[in-house]
């Protein structure tokens, strides 16, 4: 990254940048959107960003880079157009000296989304009777995914059909129904404020699946209570029923959300929280069976990596005096890309290492060989986290968040169990 706007980048920001809905949100109700590639942004929230500039250095590795914050407003266009335009904050470059924004377009030529859905490029060198033509056509083709989507909100585990051709990570973008929730949502408590209020403050962080070609995502809601302190009684006996009605209060982790690329059936999962809160313990560990399956075989190489990432997670947790991580969220992130075929011997000795279910859906003498694959495990959402260093707080705790470490420690416990029982 450049390590300083240049004049024209400095300007070429002042424009404005369209912010799009991250598609790869699977959980957590606080609408997330993408800034730029590597880039995403949520509303700020005073105790989060408290977190995120007074971070542990030990912590920072397992939590997504900060980055700063914009001005954001809400915007509408004589066609009715809803668009979320971030700016610099007051004017002010110099919290995103170190920010990478050289795919943002200018606001003049930006990529706008309607409430429709219909997404089209809108530039001066375009004429409008082209424009509204061209709406005319896309969203007469969208009526019908209009009806399919609304279907799909209610949905609490759904599977969406990639097509075969193109690109599957850039199918992505319309399919992900929980980010369209959230982002909808956001808008029209943007648009039923914007006669009183039409700045607000959004933080920026690390896109954590930027790396990743096809993101497979898995959101756990952590700890055995999910209230902060400063909740009402309405709210804090809302939350704890929540706990006690799911694996919350037993293992202290529950699914808030899951996406899953499925190579065998070309096939999207997704789960959302609804349904993360109706399983069992053995539903728990079913559920994470199946994020680490692709549909053909096993992700067995991930095992090691994330079982050494969430233990080192958890002795870095341990050492933290009077944190307390409320209603945090934990990402567990891998691509579900699927690996390149590669000509093994047929010996017994080469396929050791070989799933049975790879080698049953292996052609000839082709099989998937594993390879080390990167997997990411990283702490989100810290709106109601408290420390005694913040101050103000009227409650400070003393040690380690026990619910939390007790929830890692149930986790590591399962996925080992996944582990084990898969290699018999």
């Amino acid at each position: 990254m450049s390590p300083a706007f240049g004049a024209m980048e400095v300007e070429h920001y002042s424009k404005g940048v369209l912010l799009e809905p991250f598609v790869h949100q699977v959980g957590g109700h606080s609408c997330v959107l993408r800034f730029n590639d590597k880039t995403i942004c949520k509303p700020l929230i005073q105790r989060e960003h408290q977190f995120y500039e007074t971070l542990p250095t030990e912590m920072r590795k397992f939590t997504p880079q900060y980055e700063g914050v914009v001005s954001v407003s809400f915007e509408e266009d004589e066609d009715g157009n809803l668009c979320l335009i971030a700016y610099p904050l007051n004017g002010d470059h110099d919290n995103l000296e170190n920010l990478d924004n050289s795919d943002c377009e200018p606001k003049s030529k930006l990529l706008r989304w309607t409430n429709k859905k219909t997404m089209l490029l809108e530039n001066e060198k375009v004429s409008k009777e082209w424009v509204r033509q061209h709406r005319k056509e896309e969203k007469m083709k969208s009526h019908k995914l209009e009806e399919e989507f609304e279907w799909l909100k209610k949905s609490e585990v759904l599977y969406y059909t990639v097509e075969k051709k193109g690109n599957v990570s850039s199918q992505f973008k319309h399919h992900n129904p929980w980010s369209m929730k959230c982002h909808q949502q956001q808008l029209q408590r943007m648009k039923e404020n914007a006669k009183h209020r039409n700045q607000y403050k959004f933080i920026l962080l690390e896109n954590l699946t930027s790396r990743y070609e096809v993101p497979c995502v898995l959101d756990l809601k952590m700890g055995t209570r999910q209230h902060g302190d400063d909740a009402s009684e309405e709210k804090k006996a809302n939350q704890i029923r929540k706990c006690q009605q799911s694996t919350s209060a037993v293992i202290g982790v529950r699914v808030c959300g899951m996406q899953v690329y499925q190579a065998g059936t070309g096939q999207l999962m997704f789960m959302n929280k609804y349904h993360g809160r109706k399983l069992s313990v053995q539903g728990f560990k079913e559920a994470l069976y199946q994020f680490f399956h692709n549909g053909k075989y096993l992700r067995r190489e991930l095992f090691e990596s994330v079982i050494k990432k969430l233990t080192e997670l958890k002795s870095v947790l341990e050492k933290q005096e009077s944190y307390r991580f409320y209603s945090s969220s934990l990402l567990i992130i891998y691509d579900g890309k699927e690996r390149q075929e590669v000509a093994v011997d047929s010996d017994p000795e080469d396929l050791e290492d070989l799933s049975e279910e790879s080698s049953d859906e292996s052609a000839g003498a082709y099989a998937y060989k594993p390879t080390a694959s990167t997997v990411d495990v990283r702490m989100i959402d810290f709106a109601h986290t408290t420390c005694k260093y913040y101050g103000e707080d009227s409650v400070v705790h003393e040690g380690q968040d026990t619910g939390y470490v007790f929830g890692l420690q149930n986790l590591i416990d399962i996925i080992k169990e996944i582990r084990d029982e898969s290699s018999e």
